[in-house]
């Protein structure tokens, strides 16, 4: 298991999409207080809000320790070479402590659309994302080299990606995935190969409530993400889970719920199938909230399980 990884970013860390709502003061005050609670480190995603690497400058630069990762920047965002010039620069300016995570959703030739906007066709995603890294690394350096070198992980579900992460980076992020994933990717990258895993979860007692919150989670990606909705196939999920939406098994295989505890036990799962460092998502009732109520409870529970 990879012993470093987990001492640099820890065993947990936080996962949101909601600073992208809120003004840079209180997302700087949102990532002070995240890093005094323990959390290892902060991952975000990219869509139509911040650009990833202004967002993590600002997440940097409001912090001391954290490990800040983009989770993930689109490669259909930006050329490569504006990739590894932005990685560069904030490898230089916050030593070890930025992580450039890679993806996006390019799986054939054909235009679609995000969120009502035409993007760009990339091609088939492990070709895209090959070239896209040669690309990056053919790129001259004539600044400033960044020391130690910043990391960079790929989004992966499948086996080939996962193999490209394995062979061509520090290794994976994988995102809406239950423990058998965690296990399967695992076994698929070897044992050296870094796995950080995203966890949706929602801290609350009430289960009608808490599993109807997940229920409609899980029913976005299925319903509009085709990646993911190929990845839950390929685990086992059929069309009785699928069908009509997703199954209460699904659900629970996918979103953690209940008291600090049922959400540690869920963390800890993970952790023994072969993540490194598991990044919660807690999830609430209006997407946009910050949910800091919930990042201060679950601290104590989720900061000390290396110990």
């Amino acid at each position: 298991m990879h012993t470093h990884a987990r001492t640099a970013l820890g065993p947990a860390g936080i996962w949101t999409f909601a600073f992208d709502a809120h003004p840079a003061g209180l997302v700087r005050e949102a990532a002070a207080e995240t890093e005094e609670l323990g959390y290892g480190a902060i991952w975000f995603g990219e869509a139509f809000g911040r650009e990833s690497f202004g967002q993590a400058w600002l997440l940097l630069s409001a912090t001391r320790r954290l490990t800040i990762a983009s989770g993930i920047a689109n490669i259909a965002f930006r050329d490569p070479i504006a990739a590894v010039t932005a990685t560069r620069t904030l490898g230089d300016a916050f030593p070890g402590r930025y992580l450039l995570g890679l993806g996006g959703h390019r799986v054939d030739d054909t235009v679609h659309e995000l969120d009502g906007y035409p993007m760009p066709a990339r091609g088939r995603a492990v070709h895209t994302m090959r070239a896209y890294l040669d690309s990056m690394d053919a790129v001259p350096q004539h600044g400033p080299r960044p020391d130690p070198a910043p990391r960079r992980v790929l989004a992966a579900l499948g086996p080939r990606m996962l193999g490209l992460a394995a062979e061509r980076t520090w290794g994976a992020h994988s995102y809406f995935v239950p423990v058998e994933h965690t296990a399967s990717a695992r076994r698929t990258m070897g044992p050296e190969a870094f796995l950080g895993v995203e966890l949706a979860v929602v801290l609350d007692t009430d289960t009608v409530r808490a599993r109807e919150l997940a229920t409609a989670h899980v029913a976005t990606y299925v319903g509009n993400a085709p990646h993911q909705l190929a990845n839950v196939r390929r685990l086992g999920f059929g069309d009785e889970d699928l069908t009509g939406g997703p199954s209460r098994r699904l659900v629970d295989a996918i979103v953690a719920h209940g008291d600090t505890g049922a959400i540690r036990r869920r963390v800890r799962e993970h952790l023994d199938a072969g993540a490194d460092h598991v990044a919660v998502q807690v999830l609430t009732a209006s997407p946009a909230e910050l949910p800091l109520r919930q990042w201060r409870e679950l601290a104590p529970a989720l900061t000390t399980l290396g110990s």
